[in-house]
Parts: C-alpha cells; sequence; structure tokens
C-alpha cells in the first residue's frame, strides 16, 4: 500500500506542476497584452496518513511525537499580481491608462463589466467602446453647460461629433497691466494770455484778432479755445486816448461743436494808465460737468500804441503718451468687434479712461452709460476709486454698445481689477491689455482631450473648451475575487465585494492618462525562472513515479 501512495503522490505532483506549466505559459502568451495581469500558481500539502499518534511525557519517560506519511500535494491559490503595469505613450486620446488600483466599468449587453484595457474608440453613434467587442464605457455625461452631475450614477459615455457652441454676448471684460507714474500730463491748468492791444482813440473794434487754440479737460478730452476781442474808441484829447477792451471767449469740443452747456462769455479788460498793463484779475472757467478746470489769465496783455498783438501760453498741454489696450468682444450673433480703451494721465495719481467707438458699431454715451471716466491710485500704486464720467462708481463701470450686426445691444462691464491684481500705477512701463472676456463666437467641435480627473473635454473651432463627460472608475475590497471573462474583462463573482464607483482622482487613488495604454506587467525573468523550477519538480515527481513502479515491478517477481 506504501508503494501505492508514493506513486499517487508522484502523480499529484506532475499533474499540479502541469497547472503551474500552464499559468507560466498564459504569462508568457500575454506579455503584451494591454492591461493584463499576471497569476501565480502556490502549492500546499493534501492529506498525511497517521501512523503513530504521539504521547504526552509521565513519570519517567517523555512524550514522543506523531509520525505521518503525506500523501502528496495541491494547488493551494491562483492568483494575479495586480501590480501597476508601465506605461506605452501612443498619442491617440482616447488611449487611456490607469495609474493606481481602480478599473474601467464598461457595460455590454446589459451586464456591467470591468477592465482595465484602455484602448477606446467612438463608434459611429459617439459612443466610447471597446473597439473589440463594443462594450460602452461608462461614466457621467455633462449638462449643456458643461456641469458633471453629482453622484455616482453612471451612463454610456457618448459624444456628438456635430455638437456646437451658441455665440455667447460679451458681458464683462477684465484689464490688467500698468500705468507708468511718471507719465507726461495731459491737461490745461493756465492759459495765459501776453501781448499787446493798440491803444486806437479813433476806431472801434469788433470781434477783431479772432484765434482758436486746442485745450484739454481734466479726463484729457480735447476742447477748442476760442478767443477775440471787441474795443471802443474815445476823442478826449491829445496826446493819446484810452480804449476800453473786451475779451470774448467761448469753448467749443475737439471738432468746433458748440457744447450741450455752453462754456462762453465775455471779461472787461482793465489797464493800469501810467504802465498800460494789465490788471484784470485772473478768470476761472470750469463746464462740462467739471471736466473744464482751468484758469484764464492777463498779466502779460499791454495796451499802447504798439500794433495789436497777443499770444497765448497754455500751461501742461504736453503732448502726452497714448496708452491704448484692445479687446475682441463679441455680440449675440458672434459677429467680432474690436473695442479700444485710451487711458491717458491727467494728474498724479489719476488717469482718464476713454472707450473708443469701434467701426462697427456705436457706444451709447447716455447716462449711466459714459464711456469715460477716472481712475484714481493709492499712494500704494492700487486703484482707489474709479468715476464712470463723473460719477463715483460704486460697483463696475458698465457701457452699452449697439452693434450694427442687427444683434442686440449689450452691456459690457469694465473690470479694472483691484489690488496688484488688477490695473496700477508705478514708475514701470506702461503696458495694459484685457487679460479676459466671457464672450465668444459660434462654435463646432474640433477636438477631444481627457484629463487626470477622467474628464473629456472638447475643444471647440473658437478656442473654448467645455466639459463634456467624466470616465469613472471602480475599485473592490478584493480584486482576486473577479473572474475573467475574456477580452481583457472581468465580472464580480463570489468574494470580489460590491464594486465602489468613483470619480478618478479624488473620490478614488486612481487618475488617468490620456494618450497611454498600460502594458502586461509580466515579468519575463521571473517567468522563465519560474518554468526551470516547474520543469525540475515535473522531472523530479516523474522519477517518484517510475522509482515506485519499478519497486513494485520488483514485489510482483516474488512469486517467480
Amino acid at each position: 500500500m506504501a508503494l501505492l501512495n508514493s506513486l499517487f503522490s508522484g502523480v499529484s505532483g506532475l499533474r499540479n506542476h502541469q497547472a503551474m506549466m500552464d499559468v507560466i505559459g498564459n504569462n508568457i502568451a500575454n506579455v503584451n497584452t494591454i492591461g493584463y495581469k499576471g497569476s501565480r500558481v502556490t502549492f500546499s500539502d493534501t492529506f498525511n496518513q497517521l501512523i503513530k499518534s504521539g504521547t504526552n511525557a509521565k513519570k519517567g519517560t517523555g512524550g514522543t511525537n506523531s509520525m505521518q506519511v503525506g500523501l502528496g500535494m495541491k494547488i493551494n491559490s491562483i492568483d494575479r499580481n495586480w501590480n501597476q503595469g508601465t506605461f506605452e505613450r501612443t498619442g491617440i486620446t482616447t488611449d487611456l491608462a490607469l495609474q493606481g488600483p481602480g478599473l474601467f466599468v464598461l457595460k455590454s449587453n446589459g451586464s456591467q463589466i470591468y477592465s482595465r484595457a484602455g484602448a477606446f474608440i467612438f463608434d459611429a453613434e459617439g459612443q466610447l467602446v471597446n473597439p473589440q467587442n463594443g462594450a460602452i464605457v461608462q461614466g457621467k455625461v455633462a449638462n449643456g453647460l458643461g456641469e458633471i452631475p453629482a453622484g455616482n450614477a453612471t451612463q454610456d459615455i457618448k459624444i456628438d461629433k456635430n455638437l456646437k457652441l451658441p455665440a455667447v454676448a460679451t458681458q464683462n471684460i477684465v484689464w490688467g497691466g500698468n500705468l507708468e507714474s511718471g507719465s507726461a500730463t495731459k491737461r490745461t491748468d493756465i492759459v495765459e494770455m501776453s501781448g499787446n492791444y493798440k491803444n486806437d482813440d479813433s476806431v472801434a473794434h469788433a470781434t477783431e484778432d479772432e484765434q482758436t487754440y486746442t485745450i484739454y479737460g481734466l479726463d484729457g478730452t480735447e476742447y477748442q479755445l476760442k478767443t477775440s476781442y471787441d474795443s471802443t474808441a474815445y476823442s478826449a484829447g491829445p496826446p493819446e486816448t484810452n480804449a476800453d477792451y473786451t475779451l470774448n471767449y467761448e469753448i467749443l469740443d475737439k471738432n468746433g461743436n458748440a457744447l450741450s452747456t455752453p462754456v462762453s462769455g465775455t471779461q472787461a479788460l482793465t489797464f493800469d494808465s501810467t504802465s498800460n498793463k494789465n490788471t484784470t484779475a485772473a478768470l476761472i472757467l470750469t463746464g462740462d460737468g467739471n471736466n473744464i478746470n482751468f484758469e484764464l489769465n492777463f498779466n502779460g496783455l499791454s495796451r499802447n500804441s504798439a500794433p495789436t498783438s497777443v499770444s497765448t501760453k497754455i500751461d501742461k498741454n504736453e503732448e502726452a503718451e497714448i496708452v491704448n489696450g484692445t479687446v475682441t468682444i463679441y455680440d449675440s450673433l458672434g459677429s467680432a468687434h474690436s473695442l479700444s480703451i485710451q487711458y491717458t494721465h491727467i494728474d498724479s495719481n489719476a488717469w482718464s479712461w476713454k472707450i473708443e467707438d469701434p467701426s462697427t458699431g456705436t457706444i451709447v454715451n447716455a447716462s449711466p452709460n459714459e464711456s469715460s471716466g477716472t481712475i484714481l491710485f493709492k499712494p500704494d500704486g492700487t486703484i482707489d476709486q474709479i468715476k464712470q464720467g463723473n460719477t463715483l462708481v460704486s460697483s463696475l463701470p458698465e457701457i452699452q454698445f449697439t452693434p450694427e450686426s442687427g444683434a442686440d445691444a449689450m452691456k459690457v462691464k469694465l473690470n479694472f481689477g483691484s489690488g496688484t491684481n488688477g490695473i496700477t500705477q508705478t514708475s514701470l512701463g506702461s503696458q495694459v491689455q484685457a487679460l479676459s472676456q466671457d464672450g465668444s463666437s459660434a462654435a463646432s467641435l474640433a477636438n477631444l482631450n481627457v484629463d487626470q480627473y477622467g474628464n473629456i473635454v472638447g475643444i471647440f473651432t473658437n478656442g473654448s473648451s467645455q466639459t463634456l463627460a467624466q470616465v469613472m472608475v471602480a475599485t473592490f475590497t478584493n480584486l482576486n475575487g473577479l473572474t475573467s471573462i475574456g477580452d481583457n474583462m472581468y465580472q464580480v463573482s463570489a468574494n470580489a465585494g460590491d464594486p465602489r464607483i468613483s470619480t478618478p482622482g479624488t473620490e478614488s487613488s486612481t487618475t488617468i492618462q490620456s494618450g497611454a495604454l498600460e502594458q502586461s506587467n509580466v515579468d519575463l525573468t521571473e517567468e522563465f525562472t519560474k518554468m526551470i523550477v516547474s520543469q525540475r519538480g515535473f522531472q523530479a515527481n516523474a522519477r517518484v513515479v517510475t522509482t515506485a513502479d519499478a519497486l513494485l515491478q520488483e514485489i510482483t517477481n516474488l512469486i517467480r
């Protein structure tokens, strides 16, 4: 009987080492299978025949051990090695590799299955599928605003390749940059008239010596100052009489048109009878919402027999550098419009801003949609106050633009920022630009990207992007409880636990790499080593069988 036991033990060794070779052969066959996880075999002994039971120690004698003879071996387990495989870069957006313990969730014929192989494609219906068996990748599909729904309920990932984004009218423009604090100041502080009025006692002069000068308001707006004089002649006797002079003045816009609220008048000029120098006090001219505010000074005027010749010196009419910022905005039809804003240094820590009319529409200037204003800065160079027109703005300036394209009138807010994140005034050079605007033209889907969180992001022809869907992953308490069903797929079976569906990179530690595939984690060096071990084990057990057979042959020969 003992020889039969050794024979059966050898047979069990042969059978199970053959199973080990089967596992090794399968691993080597799948050395280039994407997402494949190698398997291993572990053995354990089987029943043991009890020859003698052990005894406890007694007085005067010691205890004895049990005696057993093993009856062979069996397979203890066949486990998968779920260690991470290396990534192979493919550059194909829909090739997805998992970094971490998660698995892709797919659905085929109503059954939910799982896989580590991420070689997916979009089918004719726009569904993200496994190309071998058509299993559809599961995840969450975004709404029309690009928002992913909450929760872990999954659905088929389906992307409409003909998806289009409607035009979005610009509502907000964010500006940033710097305005150089040492820039020239373009405003008129003093207009000083100098020269001579001829003391003519014989002729009365009306509206003579008419001249026009360019002046600037506090916000840098250009105006015209128009002056002339009238005089009355007297015949009081020799040697010379005194003529009275009256200055006429009027302020016009830069095109020579009268202002909506006229700024004009006359000023009688007085002269010292001895020195003939002007003694008229300076005149302060204001208007156009206090944007005009300068001193008209007559100290340089005199009256004598020399010919009339009057000139004007304008203080602070510097040739200031205009700082321009331009941005493209969009109307409700998606038409693009180039909107420019000019910044002009008007005083210490004060700059004017003015929106230029685009050639494709009109800026409405009626209050409260003034297209110009003032930015006041703090000593640290950050914005202190913003005025639209002459009104202090508590929120953001807003302009109204009427496009010529037939689109709706637009209300656009100008965000000059705050602190160092907006427009500043420092000693650095001037450079202002639009950081962002929230409008866009109509666009069609041009490309897709997938980020590490599984978000499938659509890239549109206007440069906009929008989240369209999100790939979800599943994790299990016991991955070795899953059952392989071929095609790199697994299904849930006993002892795997329930799948936990979660978001990559946030709820799950698993992240997704787009444009790459996870390679098999089979180590050929290890597999060939195990192959040698399996072969030697098989040979040794075969020797046990042949030896036991030889001994049995000797026993049968005893009857001869």
